[in-house]
């Protein structure tokens, strides 16, 4: 019997947005300088294949201003929409070119990054992104103060209270909230179980989230012993829910929207090595779509610093 891959390819609008389909591109470095050809190439790409939104990758904070303005990002910008994909943008919570520890940071500090958060989003709208994603998941800055075990700070911000572990990321929302207005989309970006911490304690600080004015929750990853099992619950809050891990795989992405375990589903190493997978999936060309394998050559090119390709494009005709 063949799949009814339909569910993938409903449109969704949130506020003012609308998806052309449930197919997201998450954010993953790629080491492509965002102003440049190459990057404008390499997103414009995989939104001409056929997502429904394309999230570039982690962005710096501090390197807005000097080096990414709205203009030089405008390009960037203008090829994802080109291609029919709506554009946002993870913003990286890293106010200089080191790591910080929560107890790190002094009031001062978090007052600047909520700051830089609003100045930097600002910047995104006026580069005509459709949505912003604050990272804070995967053991980040945003996540370490949420988790009990790594956030030890003792004040309002501190580990020892749910309140104090949920205060900054909600700050920061709400500084976003009035600069995206209706010209952009907010997302979140959250990892539901962490050091410390579970969905329980993950549902409630979505829940202060949404509040605050998050559109859409990104949780990632998404599944533990069935595909997006663990963004379910954070369906009940009322909000849109992406879900990613292991979703290129076509009856999995389907399981996930069929089952209303997750609104969305992000593609990820699936799109670095084949843009056209929403596309080939739609057509039913399925047996065309260049998969996947889990190697870890892109993985390996990220971390060296190089930009990121896939050892199966010989296979597939990619350059």
């Amino acid at each position: 019997m063949t799949l009814d891959v339909t569910p993938l390819f409903q449109p969704l609008t949130v506020r003012n947005k609308t998806l052309r389909n449930r197919i997201v591109m998450p954010p993953m470095v790629a080491n492509r300088p965002l102003e440049s050809a190459d990057a404008v190439a390499w997103y414009g790409a995989r939104a001409r294949g056929g997502a429904g939104m394309v999230i570039v990758e982690a962005t710096r904070l501090y390197q807005f201003d000097a080096q990414l303005t709205a203009a030089s990002l405008r390009p960037l910008v203008c090829a994802i929409h080109s291609g029919g994909a709506l554009a946002a943008i993870q913003l990286y919570p890293m106010l200089a070119n080191r790591l910080r520890d929560p107890e790190a940071l002094s009031l001062d500090d978090i007052e600047a990054l909520a700051t830089a958060y609003a100045r930097v989003g600002a910047i995104c709208r006026d580069a005509g992104f459709d949505a912003v994603e604050p990272h804070g998941a995967h053991g980040y800055l945003l996540n370490r103060f949420f988790s009990p075990e790594l956030n030890r700070r003792r004040d309002a911000y501190g580990g020892d209270t749910l309140p104090g572990r949920t205060r900054l990321a909600v700050e920061i929302v709400r500084r976003l909230r009035p600069v995206c207005g209706e010209a952009m989309l907010l997302l979140y970006r959250h990892t539901p179980e962490g050091l410390g911490y579970g969905v329980a304690d993950s549902l409630v600080l979505a829940e202060r989230l949404v509040d605050a004015g998050v559109d859409i929750l990104d949780l990632s990853p998404s599944s533990v012993t069935a595909p997006g099992d663990l963004a379910a619950p954070f369906k009940t809050l009322g909000s849109p829910v992406i879900a990613v891990n292991d979703l290129d795989v076509i009856p999995r992405a389907v399981e996930t929207l069929a089952a209303g375990r997750a609104d969305l589903v992000a593609i990820g190493r699936g799109l670095i090595a084949d843009p056209e997978w929403p596309t080939k999936v739609q057509a039913g060309r399925e047996n065309e779509i260049i998969r996947c394998i889990k190697c870890g050559g892109c993985g390996d090119l990220q971390a060296r610093g190089l930009p990121v390709t896939c050892t199966q494009w010989a296979q597939g005709g990619q350059d």
